[in-house]
């Protein structure tokens, strides 16, 4: 159990506190509700952006960084497809310049135009080395707009095209802070050597004056059901091919997504997997594959991935996980799969626990389901999973009709 209290400011802001005093650390750990799939079809890559600048000078206060490290902590951040995460670790004793930093750059960026052409260049380097200049990088490029033809989830966290970023005027970026980085829309967790009237008094002092805002009404559009199969082969300079066969499957805080999570987990997590075990172990036509799923908090994908052995066509690749895949839904899982695969996950979710700055980020997270104590009922919910729940998920997801199939054929080999 992770035991915590929230309350709320007048402006909005919902704080929660867990108090650990075996610890002599405290963490902030400051959740945004926007991530790229809040951004504009023409103007993508902004929340990604948004984690650079917020690092670049707020207000008040010129640089982020040295402050903290001078009472010595640390920070990092992180984007994604839902969310933006701020996070800072420092001693118990230091926790105020935390909130001094934090609550200074919620309040404003500096918008200074030398830190704005600093970061995007930083960003479009980015997107060149991770995503355009190595073997395999422009897959999430390739593979979201062949699976979601509708929903935002359509271009990558880094943005649809170098363009948007290259295009982004000062005008943009400050519509983008003051629409999303107000109180309302964020979730502040603060734990560790604390207390509840520590934070609470410092959360008044610091955040408290912050105006409220308007928290951004959000109103995507919903992804149709997919009743076709999609496919699109490319060619590129890779050391061999590669499958990426995706299948719509229910969000995160959906009921079915326990059940589609352990689904992926039974056919390809680990080397003992039905995955691995047979096409790498046993037959031999992968060198690598595994599934995954993408967690979004809207319905995301189950995705299954391999890279194939030499000598074997893609098309007899792809054949194979069909087999595997197609036996999944004919007779389901055993029951010993099953139990290896929750005995992972909640081996996973108890050494999560371990960390502090684990506990604050789940706390932050259940929070955005408008449920906070829902952080403690996630092991409940992995172990009420059945074997035919495993079957229903997999009748429902894993059809042909429902998949979205990216060939990734290395050129050297004639294809």
């Amino acid at each position: 159990m992770i035991s915590f209290s929230d309350f709320k400011l007048d402006n909005g802001l919902h704080v929660i506190v867990h108090e650990d005093p075996t610890v002599q650390i405290a963490v902030m750990n400051i959740l945004y509700d926007v991530g790229s799939r809040d951004e504009r079809p023409d103007k993508t890559g902004f929340a990604h952006l948004f984690e650079h600048l917020m690092f670049g000078g707020s207000a008040n206060i010129p640089s982020y960084d040295e402050p903290l490290q001078v009472v010595g902590g640390e920070n990092n951040a992180f984007t994604n497809t839902d969310i933006t995460n701020y996070y800072l670790t420092l001693p118990a004793s230091n926790l105020e310049t935390g909130f001094w930093l934090e609550s200074d750059r919620m309040l404003s960026l500096s918008f200074d135009p030398h830190v704005l052409e600093v970061q995007r260049k930083v960003v479009i380097e980015e997107f060149k080395q991770r995503y355009l200049n190595q073997p395999y990088g422009d897959v999430w490029l390739k593979l979201r707009p062949l699976a979601y033809k509708s929903h935002p989830y359509q271009w990558a966290t880094i943005g649809k095209e170098i363009s948007h970023i290259e295009n982004a005027t000062m005008d943009d970026v400050k519509n983008f802070f003051f629409t999303h980085y107000v109180p309302g829309n964020a979730i502040l967790v603060v734990a560790g050597n604390v207390t509840v009237p520590q934070v609470k008094a410092l959360s008044e002092k610091w955040f408290g004056p912050i105006p409220a805002g308007k928290k951004p009404t959000r109103n995507l559009p919903a992804e149709p059901r997919q009743e076709k199969k999609r496919q699109e082969k490319i060619t590129a300079r890779v050391p061999s091919h590669a499958l990426y066969k995706s299948y719509h499957m229910p969000g995160r805080f959906d009921a079915g997504f326990y059940a589609a999570d352990l689904l992926s987990d039974i056919l390809g997590r680990g080397h003992s997997s039905r995955l691995y075990n047979q096409l790498v172990k046993e037959r031999g036509l992968f060198t690598s594959v595994s599934s995954f799923t993408m967690g979004t908090i809207d319905p995301g994908l189950i995705v299954i991935n391999g890279r194939v052995k030499p000598g074997i066509e893609i098309e007899q690749a792809e054949a194979a996980v069909d087999e595997i895949v197609n036996e999944m839904v004919a007779y389901g899982a055993t029951e010993e799969e099953l139990a290896k695969t929750k005995n992972q996950a909640l081996t996973t979710l108890e050494f999560e626990k371990v960390e502090i700055m684990n506990r604050a980020m789940n706390l932050a997270f259940a929070a955005l389901s408008g449920d906070v104590g829902s952080v403690n009922r996630e092991t409940e919910k992995i172990a009420r999973v059945t074997l035919k729940d495993i079957q229903e998920s997999a009748a429902s997801i894993l059809v042909q009709e429902n998949s979205s199939v990216l060939y990734y054929c290395a050129e050297d080999r004639g294809l």
